[in-house]
């Protein structure tokens, strides 16, 4: 299994187009059968800075998603709204 824990900093102005547009990209994701997880979370003394869990079954999973419409909506339409490029910690669960 592969865990990625997503870091997003957003904008003051966009934080609820930023929640909407993941939360419904968290929806549509939770389908594909190589996913067994996606969370949006929010920080709780900042409101601009969010977590994305995804939970992936493979790596290749993780790569199939990033070729999905939803996921590639989702990317196009929060562009604009970052503080700072997002960035991404891998994990795996055979520890």
């Amino acid at each position: 299994m592969l865990i990625v824990l997503v870091h997003v900093h957003v904008k003051a102005d966009c934080v609820e187009a930023f929640k909407a547009a993941s939360l419904e990209n968290a929806r549509l994701s939770v389908d594909e059968s190589g996913i067994t997880r996606f969370d949006v979370l929010q920080q709780q003394d900042d409101a601009t800075r969010f977590v994305l869990v995804e939970a992936y079954r493979t790596s290749a999973a993780s790569a199939a998603h990033k070729e999905t419409a939803h996921y590639a909506a989702w990317r196009d339409a929060v562009a604009l709204m970052m503080a700072e490029p997002r960035f991404s910690v891998k994990y795996s669960d055979d520890a």
